[in-house]
Parts: structure tokens; sequence; C-alpha cells
């Protein structure tokens, strides 16, 4: 039986002349940190004070000796960071250039001193823009220029950390007479019956050894002999459970063992666990323009998605469980769609286990994103190649349902004066309409592949036209209000978003010391948007007074008027399903502590934001809709069961005083959108009035005018504690009210983000981790809207 061991220990690291313990996996930053050798790069403005660290080669060296009485053993890694050199006692087994793949060297009868030797990226990336000619990129640093995660170069949410090492699993195996090489599994479901398809490859030491493979699934046992190199074992298991997406069913996972035998020795053996669905991408043409809705098991869905990108900078950190702990928070965000961006990686097989048992769909970018990228060798080579490979080691996953050619790049082409810098150079379409769209069909027939995302779905269109396919929304944030969203209906939304500052703990922890405000000096390092805080600034303005010299007002205000912006896309692409059938937060995550569009901060810490996605990606959701002869009220029903009932309609005064009320019928069928027209007599009459549906404890306000415009009150509440957390009872309206638990203790949780209550109106906030409750304290910790100053 092949034998695997794990080669972690006794790895060293040379820096200037000394040998430096090195942790593997790993990298050069983690373990220069561990050593106290560099400052940490997340605090202040220590990213600058590492940045040598990119520009320098460094070597991981460790003793291999490995006696063995089986006739081959490989050294097997599954991530090099990137361009490197390895060699054993002094002769050189072989060179990489590609973060994205595995790679395996015959060190049979082999011992000695193993050395990785890793170029500086920006050398090699250097070196091959010197071969190739200029590409045009949104950012200056060089990462078109080879296969590694882009966003090592930074990006506008991320620190520019270039990193380099082993950093994902290494490791000996053994064996004899054969090994399984690969193992290609189509799993499909037809009529109830689940169908399993294992191609598999394998090596052999003995061409004449005869080999066959003997596979088992959910009680169903089946063999096939090898014929040279490679077989083929077909499994049906009927009446299968069928996998869903989180909150459309059950997530049931199917144990595989496949074994590779040679007579009756088994020489080795692949596991893994699949589930059975189907997939489908709609793509028709309407009277609206083109479709773009995914289709699991039949049922049509609107996609509650967010953006993901690397959960840390260094992403050898993101461990099985912090993978799982983020991912349960998409899941009890509402969210049924992680899009996995590509300026990342494919990410590591605890994510997509995450996905499988949590039933949260995975949208799969190849890497590339926003840039022009080569496609002369040696680059074109090593995109089949990484392709190829990952196609098949993510395909048991029932949770991946779509492969995307790339971000924003035929996008890039058409807008961003690429085409005439280009003059005709290659520039990556050959890759997202020629090879990875080849290598997907050849290899995973059983999911949709779509060219780009924005992407119209041919070049008879824009491609970021949103009648037509995927659409980006950037210019709102850019340029304009967010009540701008509501001026268009594309048919999927795959970015849109709104920055905040994260949590004012992990500013604290991430700014020592500083006098925290907006343009602070670590606040402006910690904030990576061309203009991002005068985009924040704008925003405000549009709304609200600005908090001029108050850092806590202003840090309340931004975060709410995120968790307004993103409410004000998704309630109003979600009232128009099924012509807009997803919507896709940018983002769910960072990847260190930043001001950024994310949902969670750097440090994990949920910010407004997350708890307001809860509300807009519950599967119901009441929101209100202007048009130009009034208002109405959709009524947006994703659950199976009907949605009937009356709704209380309430115009009343910022006072409280209830002007006019009303109760209206309404019922949403499973899956779709009511309507409710609003009486004229309840519409408000400016902006000392708004408007108030409830309808089954969910809720929904429409204030007509500018919170600057808006004569608030001064707040009164009452604030007690409760078990677990503390009870804020209303005397007047109290608008967006957040209790920022994290400025009564670092580790403190509250359960709920904003909320809205009027007088009489009571809320209990649950607290976790809150060491020394007090009502005084809390109340020092709430934030509402107050009146204009």
């Amino acid at each position: 039986m092949l034998q695997a061991t794990p080669l972690t220990d006794g790895w060293t690291l040379r820096h200037e002349g000394a040998a430096l313990p090195a942790t593997v996996p790993g990298c050069v930053h983690t373990d220069l940190l561990a050593a106290g050798a560099i400052p940490d790069p997340f605090l202040g403005r220590g990213e600058t004070e590492v940045a040598w660290v990119g520009r320098r080669d460094w070597t991981y060296e460790t003793d291999l000796a490995v006696p063995s009485r089986h006739e081959q053993t490989d050294l097997v890694f599954d991530g090099l960071d990137t361009v490197a050199e390895i060699s054993l006692d002094g002769r050189l087994l072989g060179r990489v250039r590609n973060m994205h793949r595995s790679y395996r060297f015959d060190v049979t009868g082999m011992s000695g001193r193993l050395s990785v030797r890793f170029a500086s990226a920006y050398a090699e990336a250097e070196a091959v823009r010197g071969r190739l000619g200029e590409r045009p990129a949104a950012y200056a640093e060089p990462y078109q220029y080879l296969r590694k995660m882009a966003c090592s170069f930074g990006w506008d949410w991320g620190p520019t950390l270039v990193t380099a090492g082993i950093w994902r699993p290494v490791r000996i195996e053994q064996w004899s007479t054969a090994r399984i090489a690969r193992v290609r599994p189509l799993v499909t479901v037809e009529e109830g019956t689940g169908r399993v398809e294992l191609a598999v490859d394998v090596e052999r030491t003995r061409v004449e050894a005869p080999l066959t493979v003997e596979a088992t699934v959910g009680g169903v046992r089946a063999r096939a002999d090898i014929e040279g190199t490679g077989g083929v074992v077909r499994l049906s298991v009927p009446d299968v459970d069928v996998w869903w997406p989180r909150g459309y069913g059950e997530q049931p996972l199917y144990d595989i063992e496949l074994t590779l035998l040679h007579g009756g020795d088994a020489l080795d053996v692949w596991r893994r666990r699949v589930g059975f669905r189907s997939v489908e991408l709609d793509r028709r043409p309407d009277a609206h323009g083109t479709g773009f809705t995914l289709v699991v098991n039949g049922e049509r869905l609107f996609a509650r998605g967010v953006n993901w990108i690397p959960d840390d900078v260094f992403p050898s950190r993101v461990t099985r469980e912090r993978y799982r702990g983020r991912l349960a928070q998409a899941a009890d965000a509402g969210v049924d769609l992680v899009r996995i961006w590509g300026g990342g990686i494919y990410e590591s097989e605890d994510f997509y286990d995450a996905c499988d048992e949590l039933g949260l769909l995975v949208w799969q970018d190849f890497p590339f994103a926003c840039a022009a990228y080569p496609e002369e060798q040696p680059l074109r080579g090593e995109v089949e190649a990484e392709a190829r490979e990952n196609v098949v080691r993510l395909m048991p996953h029932p949770s991946l349902v779509l492969w995307n050619g790339n971000n924003e790049n035929l996008w890039g082409f058409r807008d961003w004066e690429w085409e005439p810098r280009l003059a005709g150079e290659s520039w990556g379409e050959g890759y997202y309409l020629g090879v990875l769209p080849r290598v997907v069909a050849e290899l995973d027939p059983t999911r949709p592949y779509t060219a780009g995302s924005p992407w119209s779905g041919s070049w008879d269109h824009h491609p970021n036209d949103p009648a037509h396919g995927t659409h980006h929304s950037w210019e709102v944030w850019n340029r304009e209000d967010y009540a701008d969203y509501r001026l268009s209906v594309p048919r999927f939304v795959a970015e849109f978003g709104w920055q905040a500052p994260p949590a004012y703990a992990t500013l604290r922890r991430a700014l020592p010391g500083e006098e925290l405000a907006p343009d602070s000096p670590g606040m402006l390092h910690h904030q990576k948007a061309d203009d991002g805080n005068g985009k924040l600034r704008r925003g405000l303005e549009r709304h609200f007074a600005f908090p001029e010299g108050d850092f806590d007002r202003w840090h309340y205000l931004t975060q709410v008027n995120q968790a307004r912006a993103v409410a004000a896309g998704i309630e109003h692409w979600r009232s128009h399903w099924p012509v807009c059938a997803g919507t896709v937060v940018w983002q769910l995550n960072d990847c260190w502590p930043v001001t950024s569009w994310a949902a969670i901060d750097g440090d994990g810490r949920e910010k407004p934001l997350y708890h307001e996605l809860r509300r807009l990606y519950a599967d119901r959701l009441p929101t209100f809709r202007v048009r130009e002869d009034g208002l109405e009220l959709a009524v947006v029903n994703q659950a199976a069961q009907e949605w009937a009932g009356a709704v209380r309609l309430r115009r009343m005064s910022v006072e409280g005083v209830v002007v006019g009320e009303a109760g209206v019928a309404f019922a949403a069928g499973a899956r779709t959108v009511a309507r409710v027209e609003v009486p004229r007599e309840l519409e408000p009459g400016g902006p000392k009035e708004f408007l108030v549906a409830d309808v089954d404890g969910l809720r929904a306000v429409h204030f007509p005018a500018p919170d600057r415009e808006v004569p608030y009150p001064r707040p009164e509440f009452d604030v007690t504690l409760a078990p677990g957390g503390v009870t804020v009872t209303a005397r007047t309206l109290v608008r967006d009210l957040l209790l920022q638990a994290d400025r009564l203790d670092q580790d403190a949780v509250a359960d709920r983000g904003l909320v809205t209550l009027l007088p009489g109106e009571q809320v209990t906030i649950g607290v976790r981790h809150w060491k020394t409750p007090d009502a005084e304290a809390a109340r020092s910790a709430l934030y509402c809207m107050e009146p204009s100053r």
C-alpha cells in the first residue's frame, strides 16, 4: 500500500546568513514574524517596513533520509509560492513557476540536504515582462506576468506583501507496482438514480502487472480493469437523497472509496465525498435581454451571494476551523452562494468541504483579475496545466456549480483603454474563450462555464451590459448616490458594494497609540481604495451632515451608510425577480484590518452590514418601491410555501404620531414576488413623516427625504440589563440604533445590527463574551440617528 509521510519537521529558512526555524506549510513572512525579524505588517504602517521581503531570494532547507523497501519514492509538494528551484544533495530535481499547481519529483534511492530556493516574484515577473512586453492592468504591480495570487501585490482593499514559501503541505510518498495518479469523477443524477463515473489514471513501475480498480458508494460496489495507464469504473446508486443549496433542502453527502488492486493486494486508495445534484445555467434570451439564472435540481434560484477574497494575505495561516467559521457566518446571514474571486487562489479542500456541508453554492473564478494576461510561453502552458489539475481536484464537490474564466478582464479590454494600448498583442482572450472552456468541457461537462464576470455572453453586446448576463455595478460607489441602484434591473449583479471602516476594536488593535481620525496616518494607510475617503465623504454628505472632528460619529455613520447602500441595491433587485436572478455583494471578508467593502472585517468582527444581510437575504422580505405613480410594497417570498396575510401600513410623524393607518391583504406564491399598492392617503407628506409596513414580525420603513432633511427628535430611550444582553426601550423614534459591543469589551459580540424603534417599542440585544455587564457602559456604546447639527 502507498505510504505517505508528511515532511513538516526540521525546516530552516536562510536569512542574512543565519538559519531561522521555518514552519511548513507557511511562508517567508510568517517565519520572519515568528523569529521576531520583522514587525507585524498588519499594525500601523508596518507593511512598508517589510516591503524588502518580496524583493529577496529565499531558501528553505531540511535533511531528507527515507529508507524504503518500496520500488519508488516521490517528493510531493501541494503548493510552492511561486518561482523555485528544488535540489537534493546538490542534484537539481526541477524548477517550478506556478503557485496554483502541485509538483512531484522522483527521489528513489536519494537522500541528503533538500533545498527549495525561491526567486523573488518581482524579479521573475519583471523578467517575463521584459521578454513578452508591457500589458495594461488596473494596478502598477506586475502580477499578470506569473501564476501567483494576484492580490499578493496589493489591491484596493489589500496590502502589498509579496509572499514566497512552501505554502501547502509537502510529503514523501512511497509505493510499488502502481499508484493512483488521478481520479476524475463525473457525478450526476437522473430520475432519482445517482450516476458515478470514475476515470482513473495510474502510474506504474511494472508495466506488465495486471491491475483492477474497485469502487464503492452508497452501498454499491463495482470493478473495472486498468488497461495500460487508465480505466473507467461506473456505479449506479438507486433512490439517492439529492443535495440542495441551503434553504432549499438538505445536504446529504456520500462517501466514495476507490481502491487500486494488483491481484488481492491493495496498492492505493482514493477517498472523497460527493453529493448528487444537477446544475444548469439558463442563459436564454427573453424580452428583457439575456438571462443568467442558476437552476439546481430543476429549481430556479435567486442567488443570495457574497464575493470571497483570500481570508488572509498569508493564506497558509487559514485553518480548516477558520474556513468553517467564516463560511458559517455567511450561511447564518442567509447567503447561499459564494463567489471565489479571480485575484486570489483555488482554495483548499477545507473551503469546499465546508460549503458542501453548509449548502453554500460555489462560483469558482479561474485566477485572472483586472489585467491583460500574456498568452505566450512560459505562461500559456502553466495556465492549461493548473486548470486541468484544479478542475479535476474540485470536481467531487457538489457545492461547486460554476466555472468562471476571469474577473473584469473582458470588460477591461473594451472600456479601460486596453485595446489601443495592446496594439494586437495577446491579452487573455484566448484563455477565456479558448483554453479554459475547452478544458472544462473535456474534464467537467457536468458544470456550466462562463467566460468572465462581467460578461454579456458574446461580443455582440457590451461586456458589462446590464441586460445581458452578469453585471458589475461600480459607477454608484465611484461617482453616484446609492439611490441610483434603483435605476436599472440587471439580469445578475455579480459585484456591487459600499465601503465602511472596520470595527472600533479592530482599528484600536491595528493602529496602537494613534489618535483616530478619518485622515490620520494609520487610517489613511489602511484605506487602499483610490480616493476612498473622498468617496466615503461624498456618500455621507448626500444623506447626512458631515460630522467634522467627531471620529466616533463618522465611524457610526459610515457603517450605517454601507448597510443602507447595499440594502438599496438588494431590495430593489430582489423585488424584480425573476428578471434579476442574483446579487453577489462585494465582499464578505477581509484579509487584514482595513477600510473596505467587507461585511466581516479583517479581525473577523461583523459590521452592521453583516447583520443587514440577514434581513436582506432572508426568505421573506418586505420592501418599499418608489414608482412614478406612487408607492408600492414588494413582498418578496423566496420560501417554498405561499406567504399570505395582511400588511399593517402606518403613516407616522417623526414625533411618533400615527397620521394614517390601513391593513392591506397580500398573497405571494412560493418563490415569487407580490406587489401591494400603498393607498395615496398613506404616502408620507414630506420629511417630517415616514411610512412603516409590518407583516409577520418583519418591517419595512420608508423615509421620503435624506436624513439631513429629517427633523429627528432628540432620541430618548432606557437601557437595562437583560439575561445575556441589554434591553433598550424607546421613548421617541430611535432610528438605526446600533450597539457597538466591541467598545464594551474587545471580545464582546452583539447578535444584531441596526434596528429602528417606534415610541414605546423595545428590543433586547444579546451580547456574548461581555465580561462585566453594565447598563451605563452599554448606553455609552449605543449610537443612533440624531437631529442634524
